[in-house]
């Protein structure tokens, strides 16, 4: 099966990639970096033709508010029209869990429009939610950071690994297309502020962690809900502790 991922040379991609063409399918990483622009649609129809199935995990390249919500709404449309025109049967989308929780922050707004798109498309589709990367605790911590403190809401989050992220994702690219939302998240639900401190020590990091209900999360106000998947969410096995002691030892 020829299975197309937009976004193909980033960290999720190139993960996602890898587990497919393992499993025996022809996978073509798309990107401006191979040729293939969403937005300008340089190299899309090509890169579609032949295609059963198209993944995107493209992020914006900026994300003020306008920006990243033009981003999000050219790139689907774009990349809906043409697969319609290939004949492409699953649309494939990774976005956030929480994102209608979290319209304060324009990031998701822009997550948001790019799922209404692609439920009004037509296409056949299954969107999967991801709550947030262990790989990306280190810029929560510095959107907190104001000198030796860093202020964030204890609230609940349930991170994982990318390497979860790209197994759980490769299972849904290969199934039948759900017409609906998948959640997928790490094996544990951690308090935001626990999980920053945890970072900042095995790193030797001697900044505080101060909990602070009203803290935001990029812009947004949270709780325990916000970050934090329903039942029935697909779980992946990485800890994240085990995964910062491994990132740790390979960085030393």
């Amino acid at each position: 099966m020829k299975i197309v991922i937009i976004g193909g040379s980033g960290l999720i991609g190139t993960k996602l990639g890898a587990i497919l063409q393992q499993n025996g399918h022809e996978v073509l990483a798309a990107s401006p970096s191979t040729g293939v622009n969403t937005i300008t649609r340089e190299g899309l129809a090509e890169a579609l033709e032949g295609a059963q199935v198209v993944v995107d995990v493209a992020n914006a390249p900026v994300w003020e508010d306008k920006a990243v919500l033009d981003f999000f709404e050219t790139s689907g449309r774009n990349l809906l029209a043409a697969e319609k025109a290939a004949g492409v049967k699953h649309h494939v989308a990774l976005s956030v869990v929480g994102t209608e929780r979290l319209l304060e922050a324009g990031y998701f707004r822009g997550k948001l429009a790019q799922e209404e798109l692609i439920k009004a498309s037509g296409m056949p589709y299954t969107i999967v939610r991801a709550t947030q990367f262990f790989e990306f605790v280190g810029g929560i911590a510095e959107s907190g950071a104001v000198g030796q403190t860093i202020r964030l809401s204890p609230s609940l989050i349930q991170p994982m690994s990318s390497d979860d992220v790209a197994e759980l994702l490769a299972a849904s690219t290969v199934a039948a297309p759900v017409n609906g939302t998948v959640e997928i998240a790490g094996p544990e639900a951690i308090p935001l502020t626990d999980l920053i401190a945890s970072f900042l020590r095995a790193k030797g990091d001697t900044r505080q962690v101060i909990p602070d209900v009203l803290a935001r999360y990029f812009g947004a106000e949270h709780n325990d809900q916000s970050l934090t998947p329903g039942k029935g969410a697909r779980l992946g096995k990485i800890r994240f502790e085990d995964w910062l002691r491994q990132t740790l030892s390979r960085a030393a």
